[in-house]
């Protein structure tokens, strides 16, 4: 994207107001609350505990989403910047880690060459990694009897970049009429069969073994943005007992967990869903995101046929199992930053393989919070952390703290904000005020960069990134 772009919306930090904040969003008939004061210290609503069914304390309503830095070794174990990055995660005062980042079962499943991967070989390293967050929060913090912390587990299935950060080899589970000519894959591209599938189930189940031998407290079993636990939810066309009807397109989530109960009995688990999904978006005239598929589209599991609006009804059907799993963590986002990170992850600069937002971006930071909502009130027994909220920028706090008071969420999910503000959770509680040099301003640097093959960081923030030859990199890339 040009350096030269000019948004067609005003940036939040242009809203310095409360006043101004509620004019622009009034004028753009955007349905987002937001309490003008900020209450502090142990008052908060963000400094709320909970304690889940388990016994296990939660010490605050915030929660670190998990965030890939494609920077592990090439046979998955974490490096230095690797350790640096969950070293922030437990400095920021958050009392929930959703994951750290994702992780992956087995070689082939990758997002990229340098994934973080668990298995027999890699353990140690697992266990020096939850080490590191407990020794690291306890020293700043003297506690950690309240903080719970967790590994997303995941297979990238159509996403998947084992050997070559620039080459794909995806595994997917039907022929889609979109992605597949997006990512250059022939209408009978091989599908999974059912026999890898169920090998695939016992790689997670394994890994949750070793999740729980190293000391975390939960897994998380991914099933979002369009990697391969999500899309089984959207398989209505797929044969065999994983596709069709919506029990057999769910038997992937109720089979990892039966093997994990069985194996590793007492390890929590949760699960990170896109609560709803749209039509993959392409760019249209002047660079803007259109849909890539006219109406009717039937592979957006939670949204309608016109691909462009969300209808949660299988998605409340999916929570309804969670409930009868005895799953109580439940962790919101939406659709794909592959294919319309307009809804899933709100910036007013995409990242180069994108497009321009087709809307204000609070629109779709509102969508989010509203849908979470939906859930929350639907399903009042599950634990539910929101996501979509760094785009508020400084007015996160306001926000977030205005969706903890009415309900509408349990956990206030932090994610690319804490790439270049990692304490921002603690400064909110605390009640210092934010530092405003620090506060990411949705550059999509840290997407850009792993699109092109490098590590992902806060390059225009983090003076650890900034100083990277990598930076020069993305000026070019972008047209700076």
């Amino acid at each position: 994207m040009s350096g030269k772009y000019k948004p067609a919306f005003p940036r939040v930090a242009q809203l310095k107001t409360a006043e101004l904040l509620r004019q622009h969003l009034e004028k753009e008939g955007i349905n987002l609350d937001f309490d003008a004061e900020l209450v502090s210290g142990e008052s908060s609503p963000f400094a709320k505990p909970h304690t889940l069914r388990s016994g296990q304390k939660i010490g605050n309503a915030m929660c670190i989403l998990p965030m890939e830095g494609w920077d592990g070794t090439e046979d998955g174990r974490p490096t230095e910047l690797t350790k640096r990055r969950w070293k922030h995660f437990a400095l920021s005062g958050a009392k929930l880690l959703w994951g750290c980042e994702a992780v992956a079962v087995r070689p082939e499943g990758r997002a990229n060459p340098n994934q973080l991967m668990l298995n027999e070989e890699t353990f140690q390293d697992f266990v020096g990694l939850f080490q590191l967050v407990q020794d690291t929060h306890q020293e700043q913090f003297g506690d950690t009897s309240d903080l719970l912390v967790g590994l997303q587990l995941t297979h990238s299935g159509r996403f998947c970049k084992p050997r070559d950060k620039k080459k794909m080899e995806p595994r997917i589970l039907y022929p889609h009429p979109v992605l597949n000519k997006k990512f250059g894959l022939a209408d009978d591209y091989p599908l999974m069969t059912d026999g890898e599938i169920d090998s695939i189930i016992e790689d997670y189940v394994r890994a949750a073994v070793l999740a729980q031998k190293a000391g975390f407290h939960f897994v998380d079993i991914k099933h979002c943005h369009g990697y391969l636990g999500h899309e089984f939810l959207s398989a209505y066309d797929r044969e065999g007992k994983y596709g069709g009807s919506f029990e057999n397109r769910t038997r992937f989530l109720r089979d990892i967990v039966a093997g994990i109960r069985a194996a590793a009995p007492g390890l929590e688990i949760g699960v990170r869903m896109s609560m709803f999904d749209w039509v993959p978006f392409q760019k249209g005239s002047e660079e803007t995101g259109i849909p890539a598929h006219e109406a009717p589209y039937r592979h957006a599991f939670g949204g309608k046929e016109s691909g462009t609006q969300a209808d949660m009804a299988e998605s409340f059907l999916f929570l309804q199992e969670l409930e009868k799993l005895g799953i109580e963590l439940f962790c919101t986002t939406a659709g794909s930053p592959y294919y319309n990170p307009h809804i899933q992850r709100p910036a007013l600069f995409p990242p180069s393989d994108g497009y321009l937002p087709p809307e204000d971006p609070l629109h779709g930071v509102a969508r989010q919070i509203q849908a979470t909502a939906e859930i929350k009130e639907a399903f009042p027994g599950l634990y539910v952390i929101g996501s979509a909220y760094s785009y508020l920028q400084e007015w996160l706090p306001n926000v977030g703290q205005n969706v903890l008071n009415t309900g509408k969420a349990d956990s206030i999910g932090f994610g690319r904000m804490v790439l270049s503000y990692p304490d921002m959770p603690a400064d909110i509680i605390s009640g210092t005020g934010l530092k405003r040099a620090k506060i990411c301003r949705t550059f999509s640097d840290c997407t850009t960069a792993p699109r092109n093959g490098m590590i992902s960081g806060c390059f225009p923030l983090d003076p650890l990134y900034k100083a990277m030859p990598e930076y020069d990199q993305l000026k070019v890339l972008k047209g700076e």
